[in-house]
């Protein structure tokens, strides 16, 4: 609805316009002036209606200050005289409006600190919040935390990607490096889903067991391909629990751990090399362009890296019966290696965390803001859809 240009008018006549938007300005009279002008209809709403109680009327006003998203008002707040009312626009133990909550959870999830919050809501609308107030407010999330990790999951999905990153998190008077695990899952439609973040402090096919038999108890019956970071024992767990799944090495991390092996100088010329092997037309042929890798010059001054890729070769071997269009959406994972980075640039501005639900909550907003994005499905699922369709059949139950 368009604001009357006369109205606009009598409220900017002798103002400087620099004052506008400024401290206790004119949006800060408004919001006042609105906010009260609303309480009072909300008080008029409840005396009329039988919850009120018979004979119960206006009994003066309290003062009120509370934090709006960009300065602090005082607001009268009407009162009832048997004290049943309770305004729905800013409760009776409420300080802040919906709005200030919002802000300090988005800056929160984009990974800046408590002081660093703080900092900018001084700078920015001249409000001193305090510490304690800004814990409160995101410590709000853990219920909507556990609720998001336990909610059911589809009955299918075509890729689910395993990956973890370490946390140092503090435990028993100590900081402990900590692993952090996310399951990326692409619905058949192509839609990217984040299943669940688990916290703990090794790295275990134990562990994961639990995290398959808690995914399969949400609802989840079958996945067809899960790409792994090549974890001892992982493809095992996966197994037991969802035993027709693919099970697949990551290429990205296999050629990231193999250019571990190498000096800064050499890395661009090995990993060139390297796809001979992974671009093979399949596994007879990979092979043999791995024993050609093993063979030259290469392979001569890093053999680490050879017996790397032996060492899983059993799961890569899978990654070869699949069409190219497949091949490209569990090789590049460009998906989850954005979702990493996002996370771990999170994680670094805070040093650690001072317990497992301090990281769970910082986590979760991100992943949050980050799906958040992901509006339409990637550019390579259109053709690959068509492939699972006939390599899965009624496994695949994409539309």
């Amino acid at each position: 609805m368009a604001i009357d240009e006369e109205l606009l008018e009598q409220l900017l006549e002798g103002r400087d316009p620099e004052d506008v938007f400024s401290k206790d300005g004119l949006v800060d009279e408004l919001k006042k002036a609105l906010s009260e002008k609303i309480l009072n209809a909300e008080l008029d709403g409840h005396l009329s209606t039988p919850d009120a109680g018979p004979g119960n009327r206006r009994n003066g006003h309290s003062k009120k200050t509370v934090l709006t998203g960009s300065s602090k008002i005082e607001l009268k707040v009407p009162r009832d005289r048997k004290g049943s009312f309770d305004p729905k626009l800013i409760g009776k133990y409420q300080r802040r409006f919906p709005e200030f909550n919002e802000k300090i959870i988005s800056m929160y999830a984009r990974g800046m600190t408590m002081r660093e919050i703080r900092g900018h809501l001084e700078d920015l609308y001249g409000i001193d919040v305090s510490p304690e107030l800004i814990s409160t407010v995101t410590d709000a999330v853990l219920e909507e935390v556990s609720e998001w990790q336990n909610r059911p999951l589809e009955a299918c999905y075509a890729l689910v990607f395993f990956d973890a990153i370490r946390v140092k998190i503090r435990d028993e008077g100590l900081v402990r490096n900590k692993a952090v695990y996310v399951a990326l899952g692409v619905l058949p439609d192509g839609t990217r889903e984040i299943l669940g973040l688990w916290i703990e402090q090794t790295e275990g096919a134990k562990f994961w067991m639990r995290v398959m038999n808690e995914l399969k108890n949400r609802g989840l019956n079958d996945i067809l391909i899960a790409v792994v970071d090549g974890l001892k024992g992982f493809p095992e767990a996966i197994n037991a629990v969802f035993p027709q799944t693919t099970v697949q090495t990551c290429i990205v991390h296999l050629i990231r751990h193999s250019l571990g092996y190498c000096s800064y100088k050499d890395k661009k010329a090995v990993a060139a090399a390297l796809k001979s092997v992974y671009r093979a037309t399949n596994a007879d042929e990979g092979e043999k362009a791995l024993g050609e890798f093993a063979a030259s010059g290469w392979g001569v001054k890093y053999p680490a890296i050879e017996q790397s890729w032996r060492r899983n070769w059993q799961h890569v071997i899978p990654f070869f019966a699949f069409p190219a269009a497949v091949r490209k959406m569990i090789y590049t994972t460009n998906a989850i290696e954005a979702l990493n980075s996002k996370l771990r640039r999170a994680v670094r501005t805070r040093g650690h965390f001072p317990s497992d639900d301090a990281a769970s909550k910082l986590l979760y907003l991100v992943l949050n803001h980050i799906q958040a994005d992901w509006n339409r499905p990637p550019r390579e699922w259109f053709q690959a859809k068509t492939q699972f369709a006939v390599l899965y059949g009624e496994r695949f139950v994409g539309v």
